[in-house]
């Protein structure tokens, strides 16, 4: 988004709920991998929109008008937690605890902050479910790819066998109980950037919830959201509408998804890739064999909390739509979009399953 931004000493009142998901709309050509929150809204209430740049996006915060008289306040300090969060996360920051793990982790047992673990053992058990489609200590893939840096290139068969050896659940010791974490073998690196802002979101929410703010949408680069309580205008109850974007034709979307009391993500590899020999490698990699994933266009994940919401998003985009359909049989609250390329481009054909199925409507 591009205009009318909030901040610590800003912030938008009395403002129409049209127009304040409109600019979201208004603003939106970026990536397929990225949904947009819908304009479809009643032409009366009102909305207060926050934002701020971190973790090398946009995040923002919608809430209903009215809800409580420090709403401001409640928005402005879930923003500053969203930055301290990137100071704690962030594999570019030396200072952060995650570099700090990366760099001793493999001489001995690091102490980690309670929440971290907790984020530490949820990674844990969705790549003990994916069956290692997701997988957090795939950084030195990434890296050898050239995708940290966004300079993605085809890397040497040594370098990459070197980089996978280095990659894997069974190699990191979590103890959750001493709040340790310990890598058995060097060069290993964690990087959080499939599940750290799911996480902030998460952590957003709860500075809103304890100031008695109940309803309200959230998104960290519009790829991640998370919607509480309802979107109340004119006494109507309403859930949060998103709009997933078509992957040819940004400006056109291919239906809207309702959320309320949910999260969603999406991955896609529009904006990071390379072309090799007349194939495009994108930089969403299957940890099992450290390869770039081809085929598909973008995945949404929809799950109860935000964190799970983005793991899930990129470990379905492994997984293709078979093994996901199995994974939404056995989590009720789970669901999933995929689009794929159509036998005839431009088209596309798109696939719900699980929850998706009943949150999902095209246009």
């Amino acid at each position: 988004m591009t205009a009318r931004k909030t901040n610590r000493r800003q912030f938008l009142a009395g403002k129409s709920a049209t127009t304040a998901l409109g600019d979201v709309v208004n603003a939106w050509m970026g990536p397929v991998d990225a949904p947009v929150v819908s304009e479809t809204r009643p032409p009366q209430g009102y909305l207060l929109e926050f934002s701020r740049r971190a973790m090398a996006c946009q995040f923002a915060i919608f809430l209903n008008a009215g809800q409580s008289s420090h709403q401001g306040d409640a928005a402005c300090a879930a923003l500053d937690l969203v930055e301290q969060l990137e100071s704690q996360l962030s594999i570019f920051r030396e200072t952060s605890e995650i570099s700090h793990i990366n760099r001793q982790a493999a001489h001995g047992p690091v102490q980690i902050e309670s929440r971290l673990a907790t984020l530490l053992a949820l990674a844990e058990r969705i790549s003990r479910e994916t069956g290692g489609a997701y997988d957090i200590s795939a950084g030195p893939l990434v890296r050898v790819w050239g995708f940290v840096r966004r300079q993605g290139a085809l890397p040497s068969a040594e370098a990459l066998e070197g980089a996978r050896a280095a990659v894997g659940q069974h190699l990191i010791q979590l103890d959750t109980a001493a709040g340790t974490i310990r890598f058995l073998r060097p060069d290993m690196e964690l990087n959080l950037g499939s599940i750290g802002k799911g996480y902030a979101l998460d952590r957003a929410a709860e500075t809103l919830i304890a100031a008695d703010v109940g309803d309200f949408f959230l998104h960290g680069g519009q790829s991640s959201v998370l919607a509480r309580g309802t979107c109340v205008e004119s006494g109507n109850d309403q859930a949060w509408t998103i709009g997933l974007p078509h992957p040819y034709r940004r400006a056109e979307r291919l239906g809207q998804i309702r959320l309320c009391d949910q999260a969603l993500s999406t991955s896609g590899s529009a904006t990071q890739f390379f072309e090799h020999e007349g194939r495009r490698l994108g930089h969403i990699l299957d940890p099992r064999s450290g390869l770039p994933i081809e085929g598909l266009l973008s995945v949404s994940a929809i799950a109860p909390t935000a964190a799970e919401a983005d793991a899930l998003s990129t470990a379905f985009y492994v997984l293709g739509p078979q093994a996901v359909e199995d994974y939404c049989a056995s989590h009720a609250d789970v669901g999933a979009v995929f689009v794929c390329p159509a036998a005839r481009p431009p088209g596309v054909d798109i696939h719900t399953l699980g929850a998706a199925a009943k949150l999902f409507t095209s246009l």
